[in-house]
């Protein structure tokens, strides 16, 4: 609180009107399912983003970003997608995005403040856009309500920065309690909070430093015949949440994706397999049976590896030594550790939720890690958290 509003008076020559905070996030699994109307388990953590705002009288958007030690400026009447940009273009995309929905904006003076950087992978990017959102509608005295704020985070998605809007995403950083799970549901539009029943582990997040080489285009397979594929393979199930799970007969699965190549096959078995996971998980952290949970993360791990293909090298060494950190790694049945790669895939995060005594051992085989392949890993320690607020 003190570096930001330091920093926003330094910069502008006024205290901050307003001050949000939004948490960074990862999905535990899911999160490549979206299109097919699946679900995603998601976790917001304590890696706050916060933005300070002030208005100005000029109507210009000015942007500080403290760590990046970058500022833009911009009219408001002009906005425009720039690639050279980069973190601002979410900003931006913001102020479109009430303008687009008929809102009147007032000109501002932002800071940001976060010692995670967007690149990391870990919800940075949606934090700074939901802060803003939240600092926006009550800076300028916006009678906006929630529901309206999420038409606001689509069009700057769709419209501005011409990506696909993922529920999940923004259900994880507004509505996140501490201590939670988040449960988006695509079918429904609607989500669920869990509590997270976890409390003698550990959850780490591990920014691989990878840089992120995309070896296929995940929009190749969200087409809609793969949708009618795979809803061919939907059985309403009354006994799963949300009453429907996918075909488990092997049979029936390859004759329904006989039509598709290969490649295409492997991935919608993939979409299958995480719907699954995100079961298991769900049933695990009701039960609170951490083995069960492991177990459903581990195999979700490998489907993402093996048929979606989005690993690499780096982050399955980094899966294997989680695994190692058991007193027996080969039996799969009452595992106490377990990770796996989170976000778009192609390198990057990984999430892990280790027993206590194990941190440490952790943290000495990413050293190996960086002698092996010559990247050096990050960590961080974190909590569930809350959603967004107002300070």
């Amino acid at each position: 609180m003190d570096k930001i509003i330091k920093a926003h008076k330094a910069e502008y020559g006024v205290k901050p009107d307003v001050i949000a905070s939004a948490p960074g996030r990862f999905h535990l699994c899911g999160e490549h399912t979206w299109f097919f109307r699946d679900k995603t388990l998601s976790m917001a953590v304590n890696l706050p983003v916060y933005v300070a705002a002030s208005k100005n009288s000029d109507s210009t958007l000015k942007i500080n970003f403290i760590q990046v030690d970058e500022k833009k400026k911009c009219h408001l009447s002009s906005l425009k997608y720039k690639k050279e940009d980069k973190w601002a273009n979410s900003v931006k995309a913001i102020f479109f995005g009430f303008q687009a929905c008929g809102f009147n904006l007032d000109g501002l003076d932002i800071t940001i403040s976060s010692d995670i950087l967007p690149q990391a992978g870990f919800g940075i990017s949606t934090a700074i856009k939901v802060a803003c959102a939240w600092v926006v509608r009550e800076v300028c005295n916006l009678k906006c309500t929630d529901a309206q704020i999420f038409q606001v985070f689509n069009k700057a998605n769709r419209q501005f920065l011409n990506v696909d809007n993922l529920a999940a995403d923004y259900y994880a950083t507004v509505y996140s309690k501490e201590d939670s799970f988040v449960l988006t549901d695509y079918a429904t539009k609607s989500y669920d909070l869990l509590p997270f029943p976890f409390k003698d582990k550990t959850v780490l997040l591990t920014d691989a430093s990878v840089p992120r080489i995309v070896t296929w285009n995940e929009e190749s397979l969200l087409q809609p015949e793969n949708v009618l594929l795979l809803g061919e393979l939907k059985n309403r199930k009354s006994n799963v949440y949300g009453g429907w799970a996918y075909e488990e007969d092997s049979s029936e699965v390859n004759e329904v994706l006989s039509v598709a190549s290969e490649e295409t096959k492997h991935r919608l078995q993939c979409i299958m397999y995480e719907h699954k996971s995100v079961l298991d998980c769900v049933k695990a952290i009701k039960n609170n049976d951490f083995a069960w949970f492991a177990r459903a993360v581990s195999k979700s791990h490998e489907h993402l590896r093996d048929l979606y293909e989005v690993s690499c090298p780096e982050i399955d060494w980094i899966i294997k030594r989680i695994q190692e950190l058991d007193e027996h790694p080969d039996d799969l049945r009452t595992p106490v550790n377990c990770g796996r790669i989170t976000g778009k895939g192609f390198g990057r995060g990984v999430y892990s939720i280790l027993r206590n005594q194990d941190i440490e051992k952790y943290k000495e085989r990413l050293c190996e890690y960086e002698r092996i392949f010559g990247f050096t890993a990050s960590t961080y320690e974190v909590k569930p958290a809350g959603g967004v607020h107002l300070l």
